[in-house]
This record gives C-alpha cells, structure tokens and sequence, in this order.
C-alpha cells in the first residue's frame, strides 16, 4: 500500500508570549510593536502563549483574535495546569502544550560548515541546516543569515543573524563589526535598539545565560 503522509516527531523553535496578566489588549499591542519593528522576523511566525502568571479568568477568543491581528499565529498556550482553563484554550482553537509531557527530540546530527565567500546582499537569506555558518564578507541591511550551529562574521554584520535556529542553546553568534538589525539565539533576540552602544561597530561574541542574550567584546 502507497503511502499517502506520514507523522512524525520534530522540534521547532517558537517565540513565546507570556502574559504577566489578564490584560490581552496590552500585550497584544506589545506583539504588534514588534512586528512593525521586524516584520521580517515577526510577521506571520508561529507563537505561544504562556499564561502561567495571567490568572483564572483569560477570554481565549480576544487573545486569538488580538494575536493574529497583530500580525502572529496563535498555535497554542502553555502554563496552564487548570483543565477548566484547558478546555476554554481547546474551544478557542488553541493547542494545550504542556512541557512536562514532551519528549525530548534527538539533537540532530551536525554537518560541516558551511562558508559564504561574497557579500550576503539585501534581501538574500542564508541558512546553514544542522551546521555552523562562517561569511568571510559583509552582511547587508535586509539580508538574513540563519544557523542550527553557530554563526561568524568577518566583515560588518548589518543584517539579521539567527544562531541555534532549532533550539541548540551553545550557539554563539560572533562579528566583527556588529550593526545587526536583529540577533537571535535559540528563539531569544534582540533589535538593534536593544544593544548597548559600547558594542556597536565593534567586534564582539553573543552568547545565551539563562535565556538572556550577552554580549562581549572579542578578544582579535
């Protein structure tokens, strides 16, 4: 018998949303903000919504409704032990995760490193799958450059750098000349208004603490 599909387990990097309360107007304005800043990071992605801190009484419909107007998929909750709350989310449209009963996915094989020789142009997107990414030139505005490893820019970096694409929380991102729009570590980022001016146009290491990205000055 021919098959026809297939289901399989995977692991997928998504931004999260955490409602620190019950008020979904803003936080929903805080996702449009975002994407307005970085449409091409933000616009149309799948997110999460982690309502651990955002009391007993959540009108799921409105989150929904207010997520996907702010230009994001809603996929799912997460924090959520109360099965009254669960079946609301599941009405909604949402799926329940629930951390605790996932399995953890096999890291995937790594690959060699791939390495880009020319300057990564505007509106060109790179992606080094289960490998590091090493481009020996510069990384234009408008440009994307995407790893599951790590990722290491010899000239100025301008554009938008994502390091541990599937989650793999030891990337690093190193530049040596940093003006990103955007740097991300395994799904955590900052814009560029987020980095500290000491560290802008200088060659630096960006690396992941406890889910906060850090910066430092790199030792040449």
């Amino acid at each position: 018998m021919t098959k026809s599909a297939e289901l399989k387990g995977s692991s997928f990097t998504l931004s999260a949303l955490h409602l620190v309360d019950g008020n979904i107007q803003q936080a929903t304005d805080f996702l449009k903000e975002k994407v307005e800043q970085a449409p091409n990071f933000f616009a149309a992605a799948p997110v999460v919504i982690d309502i651990s801190q955002a009391g007993d009484t959540i009108d799921f419909v409105a989150l929904q409704s207010g997520v996907k107007d702010a230009g994001m998929i809603p996929v799912g909750i997460s924090g959520c032990k109360s099965a009254h709350l669960q079946a609301q989310a599941k009405q909604a449209g949402f799926a329940v995760m629930n951390a605790a009963r996932q399995a953890k996915a096999a890291e995937p094989e790594m690959t060699p490193t791939k390495i880009i020789r020319t300057p990564v142009r505007s509106g060109q997107q790179i992606y080094a799958k289960n490998s590091d990414l090493i481009i020996m030139n510069h990384v234009s505005a408008g440009a994307e450059i995407i790893a599951d490893g790590s990722i290491h820019v010899f000239g100025t970096l301008r554009g938008r750098a994502i390091a541990g694409a599937s989650g793999q929380r030891q990337a690093h991102i190193f530049s040596h000349n940093l003006q990103a729009e955007l740097i991300s570590i395994a799904g955590n980022y900052w814009l560029s208004d987020k980095i500290n001016p000491e560290f802008w146009g200088k060659g630096v290491v960006i690396s992941l603490a406890e889910n906060n990205l850090n910066i430092e000055h790199l030792a040449l």
